[in-house]
C-alpha cells in the first residue's frame, strides 16, 4: 500500500510527484511506455520559467527526473491498463501483471497526437507520414516537406524542420494561424517556408514504398491540386489519454477529457485527482501542467488528512 500513485511522467506527473513527497506521503509514478511524456520530442523549451536558455525537452523532464527521484520518489517502468475503483483502495493493474495499490490516484497521462484519418496517412505511417519532426525530420535532409496544422505545434515544426528539410511548406485550412505571434514572425521571416492558405489534405499519396504527393483541395475555391513530396508532418493537436479508463468509471466530456472541478483537481471519483494535458483542453503548456501537477499534490493531502 502506498500514498499516492501517479500514472503519468511528463511536466504534471513529476510535479505532482515532487510535491506529494515533500508532504510526507510514500509516492510511485507509473512512468508509462516512455518517461517524460510528449515534451521529450519538443527540440527546445524557451518559455519554461526559470531557464534563461533554451532548454531541450528531454533535458529538462531528466531534471524533473532527478528532482523527484532525490526526493525518494519511485518511478517504475510501467504501464496501467486497467484501475478498480470498487474499493476506497485503488487498484491499478500494470503491463507487466504487477498491481499497485494506493490510497491516492493522480491522472497524468497527457494527451497523444490527432490524425487526419485518411487512407494514405495510415498507408505511409512512418514510410513518410509522421507526427514527430523531432524525431523524424532528420531523415528528411534536402527533401520537401510539408507540416498540417496552424497551432503552435505546428509552426514549431516546420520552423524545427528548415534544418534539415530543402524546403517546408505549412498547409493551414484558414487564413490566420491559432499559433503565438512570437512564433509566427519566425515563421514569416524563414525564407524556406511557404505557406498554403485555406487548404485541406484529401489524401497523402505514394508509390507503394513512400510518400511522393500531397492531394490538396481549396477551401474557398474548391481547386484540387497535387503538390509534390517527400515528407509530411502532421501537427493538428491532441487528444486526451483516457483510454485505460471504463465507461462510466471516471467523468469525461464530449472531447474525451477528464472533468475535474473548477477550482481544484477533484475528478468525480473521490481520492483521484487528474493535471496536465488530460483535463485541460485550452492549454497545452509545459508550465500549466506542472502547475496542475502540484495543485493535484496538495488536493490530495488535504483528502488524505480528513480521510485518515
Amino acid at each position: 500500500m502506498i500514498d499516492v500513485l501517479i500514472i503519468g511522467s511528463g511536466p504534471a506527473g513529476c510535479t505532482a510527484a515532487i510535491y506529494a513527497a515533500r508532504t510526507g506521503r510514500s509516492v510511485k509514478i507509473i512512468a508509462g511506455p516512455k518517461y517524460g511524456g510528449q515534451l521529450t520530442i519538443t527540440s527546445y523549451v524557451e518559455n519554461y520559467p526559470g531557464f534563461v536558455d533554451p532548454i531541450s525537452g528531454s533535458v529538462l523532464m531528466d531534471q524533473m527526473r532527478r528532482q523527484a527521484e532525490r526526493m525518494q520518489v519511485e518511478i517504475i517502468t510501467d504501464s496501467i491498463v486497467s484501475v478498480d475503483f470498487s474499493q476506497r483502495r485503488f487498484i491499478s493493474l500494470g503491463e507487466s501483471g504487477v498491481s499497485y495499490e494506493s490510497k491516492i490516484l493522480i491522472v497524468a497521462t497527457g494527451a497523444n497526437a490527432k490524425w487526419l484519418d485518411l487512407p494514405g496517412e495510415k498507408k505511409y505511417r512512418g514510410s513518410g507520414v509522421s507526427a514527430c519532426a523531432v524525431c523524424d525530420g532528420f531523415f528528411f535532409r534536402d527533401k520537401d516537406v510539408a507540416v498540417i496544422g496552424g497551432g503552435n505545434v505546428a509552426v514549431e515544426e516546420a520552423i524545427f524542420l528548415t534544418n534539415f528539410a530543402k524546403t517546408v511548406t505549412l498547409v493551414h485550412r484558414r487564413d490566420k494561424l491559432r499559433a503565438e505571434r512570437i512564433m509566427q514572425s519566425r515563421l514569416f521571416e524563414n525564407p524556406k517556408i511557404e505557406v498554403m492558405w485555406n487548404t485541406k489534405v484529401v489524401d497523402i499519396l505514394g508509390d507503394g514504398n513512400k510518400v511522393t504527393n500531397l492531394q490538396l483541395v481549396n477551401t474557398k475555391s474548391n481547386f484540387e491540386i497535387k503538390k509534390p513530396i517527400d515528407g509530411v508532418f502532421v501537427a493538428i493537436g491532441h487528444k486526451p489519454e483516457t483510454s485505460l479508463f471504463k465507461s462510466g468509471q471516471l467523468e469525461i466530456d464530449e472531447n474525451g477529457y477528464i472533468v475535474v472541478d473548477k477550482t481544484s483537481t477533484h475528478t468525480s471519483v473521490p481520492g483521484v485527482f487528474a493535471a496536465g494535458d488530460v483535463c485541460n483542453p485550452n492549454y497545452h503548456q509545459a508550465v500549466v501542467s506542472a502547475g496542475q501537477g502540484c495543485m493535484a499534490a496538495l488536493d490530495a493531502d488535504k483528502f488524505l488528512s480528513a480521510n485518515r
